[in-house]
């Protein structure tokens, strides 16, 4: 009877709860939407740019980069030593920019803490190879990273 008295409250309490949430936002369901009104979003990844590489991750040689540690960046770590898997779905990395792709060193673009914990380790790296700026005399391509994994402690 004690069981069937507390599963009684419990589901009072849930639905009272369920009702509260409702009527704080009109009882209508959000769906959709820009959250911040007035700003335009950012487009869609392409997938023909997404690619999935090994290699060591270590700081980039020192920059005269003063930006915010939470500001996403390309010149605070590298991915030396990189060699590239096929292990991103079907549709991805056919891209020109990926397909003559070569590199044995990408740019790391994201925030600091997406990389320190991993900096002096094997990593598996997904993201979007970034178009070069025009006028850029960076030689080594620039990965928006997505995704990072250690798959070893140390490199070799």
């Amino acid at each position: 009877m004690r069981t069937v008295c507390r599963l009684a409250a419990i589901g009072a309490m849930l639905a009272a709860s369920t009702l509260t949430s409702a009527a704080q936002i009109g009882g209508k369901l959000v769906v959709g939407g820009n959250p911040t009104p007035g700003t335009e979003q950012p487009q869609p990844p392409n997938l023909a740019d997404r690619i999935a590489v090994t290699g060591c991750l270590q700081p980039a040689p020192k920059t005269t980069d003063a930006t915010d540690a939470n500001t996403p960046s390309d010149t605070r770590f590298v991915l030396a030593n990189a060699e590239r898997i096929d292990r991103v779905p079907a549709g991805t990395g056919g891209s020109p920019a990926t397909e003559s792709l070569s590199s044995r060193s990408y740019r790391l673009n994201g925030i600091d803490s997406q990389f320190s914990p991993f900096v002096g380790t094997k990593v598996e790296i997904s993201g979007e190879i970034a178009p070069a700026a025009p006028g850029s005399a960076n030689t080594a391509p620039t990965l928006v990273v997505e995704f990072v994994q250690k798959i070893a402690p140390t490199c070799k």
